[in-house]
Protein backbone atom coordinates (compact mmCIF):
# COMPACT_ATOMS: atom_id res chain seq x y z
CA UNK A 1 0.00 0.00 0.00
CA UNK A 2 1.62 3.47 -0.74
CA UNK A 3 2.44 5.74 1.99
CA UNK A 4 0.38 8.82 1.00
CA UNK A 5 -2.93 6.84 1.36
CA UNK A 6 -5.16 4.36 3.15
CA UNK A 7 -8.39 3.32 2.81
CA UNK A 8 -10.33 0.57 4.84
CA UNK A 9 -13.83 -1.50 4.74
CA UNK A 10 -15.96 -1.71 7.75
CA UNK A 11 -16.86 -5.38 8.93
CA UNK A 12 -19.76 -6.54 8.13
CA UNK A 13 -22.24 -6.01 11.63
CA UNK A 14 -25.85 -5.89 12.01
CA UNK A 15 -25.69 -1.66 14.24
CA UNK A 16 -28.29 0.05 13.83
CA UNK A 17 -28.06 3.33 15.21
CA UNK A 18 -24.59 4.12 13.72
CA UNK A 19 -23.13 2.15 11.18
CA UNK A 20 -19.53 2.83 9.48
CA UNK A 21 -19.03 2.20 5.67
CA UNK A 22 -15.28 3.03 4.64
CA UNK A 23 -12.68 4.76 6.29
CA UNK A 24 -9.23 6.55 5.30
CA UNK A 25 -6.95 9.25 4.90
CA UNK A 26 -5.01 10.42 1.71
CA UNK A 27 -1.77 12.73 0.84
CA UNK A 28 -3.20 13.85 -2.27
CA UNK A 29 -1.23 15.84 -5.38
CA UNK A 30 -1.80 18.75 -6.89
CA UNK A 31 -5.42 19.63 -8.30
CA UNK A 32 -6.49 15.95 -7.45
CA UNK A 33 -9.74 15.88 -8.13
CA UNK A 34 -13.06 13.52 -7.22
CA UNK A 35 -16.53 13.77 -8.56
CA UNK A 36 -18.96 14.99 -9.69
CA UNK A 37 -20.75 11.82 -7.54
CA UNK A 38 -23.49 11.49 -5.21
CA UNK A 39 -22.99 8.87 -2.31
CA UNK A 40 -24.92 6.89 -0.57
CA UNK A 41 -24.18 7.78 3.03
CA UNK A 42 -22.48 10.64 5.00
CA UNK A 43 -19.49 11.20 4.32
CA UNK A 44 -17.38 13.31 6.63
CA UNK A 45 -13.74 14.71 5.31
CA UNK A 46 -11.52 16.33 8.31
CA UNK A 47 -8.79 18.36 6.54
CA UNK A 48 -5.31 18.11 8.12
CA UNK A 49 -3.22 19.69 6.11
CA UNK A 50 -3.44 22.21 2.48
CA UNK A 51 -5.52 23.42 0.97
CA UNK A 52 -8.46 22.79 -1.40
CA UNK A 53 -12.09 23.53 -3.11
CA UNK A 54 -15.37 21.89 -2.71
CA UNK A 55 -18.34 22.35 -5.07
CA UNK A 56 -21.53 20.96 -3.29
CA UNK A 57 -25.07 21.56 -4.44
CA UNK A 58 -27.37 23.07 -2.18
CA UNK A 59 -31.22 22.04 -1.42
CA UNK A 60 -32.42 23.95 -3.88
CA UNK A 61 -29.86 22.31 -6.33
CA UNK A 62 -27.64 25.02 -6.49
CA UNK A 63 -24.18 24.40 -6.74
CA UNK A 64 -21.76 26.54 -4.18
CA UNK A 65 -17.85 26.43 -3.95
CA UNK A 66 -16.21 26.57 -0.48
CA UNK A 67 -12.40 27.30 0.02
CA UNK A 68 -11.32 25.58 2.89
CA UNK A 69 -7.89 24.38 4.67
CA UNK A 70 -6.29 22.60 7.70
CA UNK A 71 -8.57 22.14 10.50
CA UNK A 72 -11.57 22.52 8.36
CA UNK A 73 -14.14 19.64 7.20
CA UNK A 74 -16.74 18.93 4.79
CA UNK A 75 -19.73 16.90 4.92
CA UNK A 76 -21.28 15.00 2.05
CA UNK A 77 -25.00 14.05 2.37
CA UNK A 78 -26.45 11.46 0.88
CA UNK A 79 -27.81 12.33 -2.68
CA UNK A 80 -26.22 15.37 -2.96
CA UNK A 81 -24.10 16.09 -6.17
CA UNK A 82 -20.17 16.84 -5.25
CA UNK A 83 -16.91 17.68 -6.37
CA UNK A 84 -14.08 18.40 -4.45
CA UNK A 85 -10.02 18.88 -5.46
CA UNK A 86 -6.82 19.68 -4.04
CA UNK A 87 -4.82 23.15 -3.96
CA UNK A 88 -2.31 23.33 -7.22
CA UNK A 89 0.54 24.66 -4.63
CA UNK A 90 -0.70 23.29 -1.28
CA UNK A 91 -2.58 19.89 -2.02
CA UNK A 92 -4.26 18.87 1.24
CA UNK A 93 -4.23 16.15 3.03
CA UNK A 94 -7.33 14.72 4.60
CA UNK A 95 -9.18 11.76 6.43
CA UNK A 96 -12.72 10.74 5.88
CA UNK A 97 -14.93 7.95 7.41
CA UNK A 98 -18.58 7.29 5.59
CA UNK A 99 -21.23 6.37 8.03
CA UNK A 100 -24.94 6.26 8.52
CA UNK A 101 -28.05 4.98 10.90
CA UNK A 102 -30.85 6.24 12.65
CA UNK A 103 -29.15 8.98 14.51
CA UNK A 104 -26.31 9.82 12.26
CA UNK A 105 -28.87 12.65 10.96
CA UNK A 106 -29.12 13.87 14.74
CA UNK A 107 -25.94 14.15 15.38
CA UNK A 108 -24.55 16.18 12.52
CA UNK A 109 -27.01 18.55 12.73
CA UNK A 110 -26.28 19.41 16.44
CA UNK A 111 -22.95 20.07 15.01
CA UNK A 112 -24.43 22.56 12.37
CA UNK A 113 -23.79 20.05 9.77
CA UNK A 114 -26.26 19.82 6.79
CA UNK A 115 -26.58 19.74 2.81
CA UNK A 116 -27.24 23.50 2.71
CA UNK A 117 -24.16 23.78 5.69
CA UNK A 118 -21.70 21.35 4.49
CA UNK A 119 -18.32 22.89 6.18
CA UNK A 120 -17.07 22.79 9.76
CA UNK A 121 -15.07 25.40 11.03
CA UNK A 122 -13.90 24.94 14.63
CA UNK A 123 -14.71 27.66 17.31
CA UNK A 124 -11.27 27.62 18.75
CA UNK A 125 -7.81 25.57 18.33
CA UNK A 126 -8.54 23.93 21.82
CA UNK A 127 -11.66 22.71 20.88
CA UNK A 128 -10.97 21.06 17.96
CA UNK A 129 -8.05 18.97 19.01
CA UNK A 130 -10.27 15.67 20.33
CA UNK A 131 -11.81 16.34 16.84
CA UNK A 132 -8.47 15.38 14.96
CA UNK A 133 -7.69 12.92 17.46
CA UNK A 134 -11.27 10.85 16.97
CA UNK A 135 -10.84 11.26 13.51
CA UNK A 136 -7.14 9.87 13.81
CA UNK A 137 -8.05 7.00 15.82
CA UNK A 138 -10.28 5.65 13.66
CA UNK A 139 -8.24 5.88 9.97
CA UNK A 140 -5.30 4.52 11.94
CA UNK A 141 -6.94 1.73 13.10
CA UNK A 142 -6.90 -0.78 10.23
CA UNK A 143 -7.16 -3.67 11.99
CA UNK A 144 -9.37 -2.24 15.32
CA UNK A 145 -12.78 -4.03 16.03
CA UNK A 146 -16.09 -2.94 14.95
CA UNK A 147 -16.99 -1.79 18.45
CA UNK A 148 -13.25 0.09 18.86
CA UNK A 149 -14.52 1.87 15.55
CA UNK A 150 -18.14 2.85 16.54
CA UNK A 151 -17.03 4.36 19.57
CA UNK A 152 -14.88 6.46 18.45
CA UNK A 153 -17.00 7.81 15.81
CA UNK A 154 -19.55 8.58 18.73
CA UNK A 155 -17.12 10.44 19.97
CA UNK A 156 -15.71 12.08 17.15
CA UNK A 157 -19.63 13.41 16.57
CA UNK A 158 -20.15 14.77 19.68
CA UNK A 159 -16.04 16.44 19.63
CA UNK A 160 -17.68 17.95 16.28
CA UNK A 161 -20.55 19.43 18.25
CA UNK A 162 -18.62 21.03 21.02
CA UNK A 163 -15.96 22.15 18.74
CA UNK A 164 -18.30 23.82 16.15
CA UNK A 165 -18.76 27.17 15.24
CA UNK A 166 -21.80 26.90 14.26
CA UNK A 167 -23.39 23.79 16.52
CA UNK A 168 -27.03 24.16 17.75
CA UNK A 169 -29.70 22.93 20.10
CA UNK A 170 -31.97 20.61 17.84
CA UNK A 171 -36.19 20.80 18.81
CA UNK A 172 -37.26 16.99 19.29
CA UNK A 173 -37.92 15.89 15.86
CA UNK A 174 -38.10 12.07 16.70
CA UNK A 175 -40.89 10.57 14.81
CA UNK A 176 -40.25 12.54 12.01
CA UNK A 177 -36.54 11.14 11.85
CA UNK A 178 -38.14 7.95 12.24
CA UNK A 179 -40.43 8.56 9.16
CA UNK A 180 -37.31 9.32 7.13
CA UNK A 181 -35.60 6.70 8.21
CA UNK A 182 -38.39 4.25 7.42
CA UNK A 183 -38.48 6.26 3.41
CA UNK A 184 -34.60 5.98 3.07
CA UNK A 185 -34.66 2.18 4.03
CA UNK A 186 -37.91 1.65 1.50
CA UNK A 187 -35.49 3.41 -0.99
CA UNK A 188 -32.90 1.23 -0.24
CA UNK A 189 -34.62 -2.01 -1.02
CA UNK A 190 -36.64 -0.91 -4.11
CA UNK A 191 -34.76 1.74 -5.76
CA UNK A 192 -34.53 -0.81 -8.65
CA UNK A 193 -37.72 -1.70 -8.87
CA UNK A 194 -40.43 0.81 -10.06
CA UNK A 195 -41.53 3.01 -7.57
CA UNK A 196 -42.30 6.84 -6.98
CA UNK A 197 -42.95 8.94 -4.20
CA UNK A 198 -46.53 7.97 -3.57
CA UNK A 199 -45.70 4.03 -2.57
CA UNK A 200 -42.48 5.67 -0.23
CA UNK A 201 -45.34 7.70 1.64
CA UNK A 202 -47.78 4.91 1.61
CA UNK A 203 -45.02 2.91 3.17
CA UNK A 204 -44.94 5.32 6.01
CA UNK A 205 -48.06 5.32 6.35
CA UNK A 206 -48.61 8.72 5.64
CA UNK A 207 -50.29 11.16 3.24
CA UNK A 208 -47.79 12.00 0.03
CA UNK A 209 -48.15 16.26 0.70
CA UNK A 210 -46.99 15.79 4.45
CA UNK A 211 -44.56 12.73 3.81
CA UNK A 212 -42.90 15.47 1.48
CA UNK A 213 -42.72 18.33 3.69
CA UNK A 214 -41.49 15.72 6.37
CA UNK A 215 -38.68 14.90 4.07
CA UNK A 216 -37.89 18.25 2.87
CA UNK A 217 -37.59 19.27 6.39
CA UNK A 218 -35.00 16.59 7.53
CA UNK A 219 -33.12 15.89 4.43
CA UNK A 220 -32.77 19.22 2.96
CA UNK A 221 -34.13 17.79 -0.19
CA UNK A 222 -37.63 16.46 -1.93
CA UNK A 223 -38.27 12.94 -1.98
CA UNK A 224 -38.27 12.54 -5.95
CA UNK A 225 -34.57 14.32 -5.44
CA UNK A 226 -32.96 12.10 -3.21
CA UNK A 227 -35.06 9.05 -5.41
CA UNK A 228 -32.84 9.95 -8.78
CA UNK A 229 -29.69 10.76 -6.55
CA UNK A 230 -29.96 7.66 -5.29
CA UNK A 231 -30.63 5.96 -8.50
CA UNK A 232 -27.78 7.53 -10.06
CA UNK A 233 -25.39 6.82 -7.12
CA UNK A 234 -26.17 3.08 -7.83
CA UNK A 235 -25.53 3.53 -11.32
CA UNK A 236 -22.19 5.16 -11.13
CA UNK A 237 -20.97 2.17 -8.52
CA UNK A 238 -22.22 -0.66 -11.54
CA UNK A 239 -20.27 1.80 -14.07
CA UNK A 240 -16.93 1.79 -11.86
CA UNK A 241 -17.12 -1.94 -10.30
CA UNK A 242 -18.60 -3.55 -13.82
CA UNK A 243 -18.50 -3.56 -17.71
CA UNK A 244 -22.33 -3.68 -17.86
CA UNK A 245 -22.74 -1.69 -20.96
CA UNK A 246 -25.52 1.39 -20.18
CA UNK A 247 -28.18 -0.39 -21.31
CA UNK A 248 -28.35 -3.53 -18.63
CA UNK A 249 -27.68 -0.93 -16.01
CA UNK A 250 -30.65 1.31 -16.63
CA UNK A 251 -32.96 -1.37 -15.45
CA UNK A 252 -31.02 -2.39 -12.90
CA UNK A 253 -31.12 1.30 -10.93
CA UNK A 254 -35.25 1.63 -11.61
CA UNK A 255 -35.28 2.75 -15.41
CA UNK A 256 -36.78 0.62 -17.83
CA UNK A 257 -36.04 2.68 -20.27
CA UNK A 258 -32.18 3.22 -20.88
CA UNK A 259 -32.58 6.19 -23.43
CA UNK A 260 -34.45 7.99 -20.25
CA UNK A 261 -31.84 6.95 -17.76
CA UNK A 262 -29.43 8.73 -19.94
CA UNK A 263 -31.32 11.98 -20.17
CA UNK A 264 -32.01 11.76 -16.51
CA UNK A 265 -28.16 11.14 -15.69
CA UNK A 266 -27.13 14.43 -17.90
CA UNK A 267 -29.38 16.37 -16.93
CA UNK A 268 -27.89 15.94 -13.38
CA UNK A 269 -24.60 15.50 -13.53
CA UNK A 270 -23.69 17.44 -16.95
CA UNK A 271 -22.29 14.57 -19.42
CA UNK A 272 -23.93 11.15 -20.50
CA UNK A 273 -23.37 8.18 -18.74
CA UNK A 274 -21.34 6.77 -21.24
CA UNK A 275 -18.80 10.14 -21.50
CA UNK A 276 -19.06 9.75 -17.37
CA UNK A 277 -17.95 6.44 -17.23
CA UNK A 278 -14.71 7.21 -19.81
CA UNK A 279 -13.74 10.49 -18.23
CA UNK A 280 -14.30 8.62 -14.67
CA UNK A 281 -10.73 8.75 -12.71
CA UNK A 282 -11.67 5.61 -11.06
CA UNK A 283 -11.99 3.56 -13.83
CA UNK A 284 -8.77 5.10 -15.50
CA UNK A 285 -6.37 4.31 -12.59
CA UNK A 286 -8.07 0.57 -12.39
CA UNK A 287 -8.87 -2.21 -14.00
CA UNK A 288 -13.07 -2.27 -12.84
CA UNK A 289 -14.01 -5.59 -10.09
CA UNK A 290 -16.69 -6.28 -10.17
CA UNK A 291 -18.74 -5.95 -6.71
CA UNK A 292 -15.67 -3.52 -5.16
CA UNK A 293 -16.87 -0.42 -3.19
CA UNK A 294 -13.89 2.09 -2.37
CA UNK A 295 -13.84 5.39 -1.46
CA UNK A 296 -11.95 6.31 -4.58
Amino acid sequence: MDDNYSFSIFPNENFVDLLIFQYGWEECKPLHSFGPAIRNHYLFHLILSGHGVLRSAGPDGTDREYELSAGNGFLICPGQVNTYWADEKDPWTYAWVEFDGLQALKRLEQAGLDMAHPVYRFRSPLAHRPVRQEMESIVRSKDASPLFLLGHLYLLLDALTQASSSRRELRNQSQKSFYVQEALNFIAQNYHRDIDVQQVAAACNLNRTYFGRVFRQMMGSTPQEYLIRYRLSKSMELMRSTDYPISQIAPMVGYANPLHFSKVFKKEMGVSPRTWRANDEQVRRQPARQGEDTHE
